[in-house]
């Protein structure tokens, strides 16, 4: 994780979630919950139980640094459980001439080309860092924050109309503005340090002068404690927990993520970049 002159990380980072699920029919699942490679990790486990016997588990690395953990679970009472300590930092991430074009067209939620015209109104004469933090503060002062406002199949369109929604909801929001105006923009799934409440949470990194930069229109948790898991267009690219096959439903799920020895304060006004 790279930080603009004057910030301060923080030191370690100690993250967990504990996920349980009612297994109905033999599942093909594929969890995205581990950190995503960069940083140094002193200590990481992963374990995942069906009513207390283990399941093996496959790993698979993502071109982009994330890591998939796939498993074939009988019927049962399943339970995931991951944890992880992160004491490294990674270089600022580059953006590479695929990047370039994939994170600048229209997505499953981030419908950038019905939103061209409200962000071409709203932000027609800014540019660079500027734009980003124009765009940054407009979709945080025009949503409202609300738990469980939104279903899982709506898009940057209809939140705008519905003027609220959660972090994936403001995330996609700038991510479909920012394309609009022809910034390569992506969603970042991350663990959160101070993020209340906790969960897994949902940031951007737009390209900026040739490096991924991120932005939280939330303001819920500051960027300079994130801890990256997984990266893509937007939230179908970036589920905790994929069901390819069978059936599985959720019954609980448990997040937490702390920083020592303090929480970094954000300087909205600075440009951060995370890995």
């Amino acid at each position: 994780m790279a930080f603009s002159a004057g910030d301060s990380p923080a030191r370690t980072r100690s993250v967990s979630c504990e996920v349980a699920l009612d297994v109905r029919q033999q599942a093909e699942l594929v969890w995205s919950v581990a950190v995503a490679d960069g940083p140094e990790l002193a200590s990481e486990d992963l374990t995942v139980t069906v009513d207390g016997s283990p399941v093996p588990v496959e790993e698979l690395r993502v071109d982009d640094g994330g890591r998939l953990h796939l498993c074939s679970a009988p019927p049962g009472s399943l339970r995931l459980t991951y944890s992880a300590e992160v004491t490294g930092t990674a270089a600022p991430a580059k953006v590479d001439p695929v990047e370039e074009i994939v994170y600048r067209r229209p997505s499953r939620y981030a419908e950038s080309d019905e939103l061209g015209p409200t962000a071409w109104a709203e932000f027609s004469t800014l540019e660079g860092k500027d734009l980003l933090d124009a765009v940054s503060s407009w979709v945080g002062t025009q949503l409202f924050y609300v738990s469980g406002s939104s279903r899982h199949t709506d898009g940057a369109t209809q939140t705008l109309l519905a003027r609220q929604g959660v972090c994936r909801d403001y995330a996609h929001l700038v991510i479909a503005l920012l394309r609009a105006r022809n910034v390569p923009a992506r969603l970042v799934a991350v663990y959160a340090p101070g993020l209340q409440p906790m969960d897994f949470h949902a940031v951007v990194e737009a390209a900026i002068d040739g490096e991924w930069r991120a932005v939280d229109a939330t303001t819920l948790a500051p960027r300079q404690s994130l801890v990256r898991i997984a990266t893509g267009r937007d939230a179908s690219d970036t589920a905790f927990l994929t069901v390819q096959s069978g059936r599985a439903d959720l019954v609980s799920m448990k997040v937490d993520a702390t920083a020592s020895p303090d929480l970094p304060v954000d300087d909205l006004t600075r440009l951060v970049s995370l890995t």
